[in-house]
């Protein structure tokens, strides 16, 4: 393989793999090379990463060393990203009855998906998070976005208990919009004690599910490493809780002139 074959295919070969440590000896055999010369190659792959944005590429010497790929968004980045996703959801039409905002074509772009794992993960990026948390179903392809960039799992809880999760752990919640009591189910085998759960979703208004999400970690002797959603809704009365990141954040919905006010999140409050 020519130099500037092995660079395109190291790149991407790093890309793939965010957040794992890569063996130097490994990568030599894997392309052939002294290891002088993967050094080499990942000094202008450092450069390029650094230079356009991509990520952060380290170094780490020994036997048990080698390199690690760490996707990174600068604050500037994050905050152009949402900006853009404000627009969409400025756009006519997305007002549903009830006075709740139509997601869907936004959630189902991957384009966006990206973009949205990427602001959160950019928010968590300092913290230890093991496992990423959500409640079925449009919180699930955010979850998993969030879950590839920090390269970890995700776990879905359910409003009903399925067959083929065997034996679930059950809590009551308060709904934080209609005060009515639900349930919410877990997989036993989703968390091992002792893990950092990112809870993720879609929208929040009196934020009762996310509570309820909440409780589960606790039950299930884990830690949480956070919240975050994608869409704060307004909401008269005191939200279940006090401590989340919001990527968007709506002031007002006109439901008789089908208008929505959207502002930036809670996350670029200090930045």
């Amino acid at each position: 393989m020519k130099r500037n074959e092995r660079l395109v295919d190291f790149t991407n070969f790093l890309i793939n793999r965010p957040n794992k440590m890569l063996n130097l000896n490994e990568l030599s055999k894997r392309y052939d090379v002294a290891k002088s010369s993967i050094s080499e190659d990942l000094v202008f792959i450092r450069r390029v990463f650094e230079r356009e944005g991509i990520g952060i590429v380290e170094t780490f010497p020994g036997s048990l060393g080698g390199v690690r790929f760490t996707p990174y968004i600068t604050d500037e980045t994050s905050k152009e990203m949402t900006e853009g996703l404000a627009d969409l959801l400025r756009e006519e039409n997305r007002i549903l009855p009830g006075g709740y905002v139509y997601l869907s074509d936004i959630l189902g772009t991957p384009t966006n998906l990206r973009k949205i794992g990427q602001i959160i993960a950019h928010e968590y990026r300092d913290k230890q998070v093991d496992v990423v948390m959500t409640i079925a179903t449009k919180g699930i392809p955010i979850a998993q976005s969030v879950a590839e960039i920090l390269d970890v799992p995700f776990v879905i809880v359910r409003r009903d208990p399925k067959v083929t999760e065997g034996a679930t752990l059950n809590v009551n919640y308060m709904s934080g919009s209609s005060s009515r009591v639900e349930n919410m189910t877990l997989s036993k085998r989703s968390l091992s004690i002792g893990q950092s759960v990112l809870i993720v979703d879609d929208f929040m208004k009196g934020a009762g599910t996310i509570n309820g999400m909440k409780s589960l970690v606790y039950e299930f002797d884990c830690f949480l490493a956070g919240i975050a959603v994608f869409l704060e809704g307004p909401f008269k009365g005191e939200r279940l809780i006090d401590e989340y990141s919001s990527i968007l954040k709506v002031d007002r919905i006109d439901i008789a002139n089908r208008s929505i006010d959207v502002q930036l999140g809670n996350i670029f409050d200090e930045k």
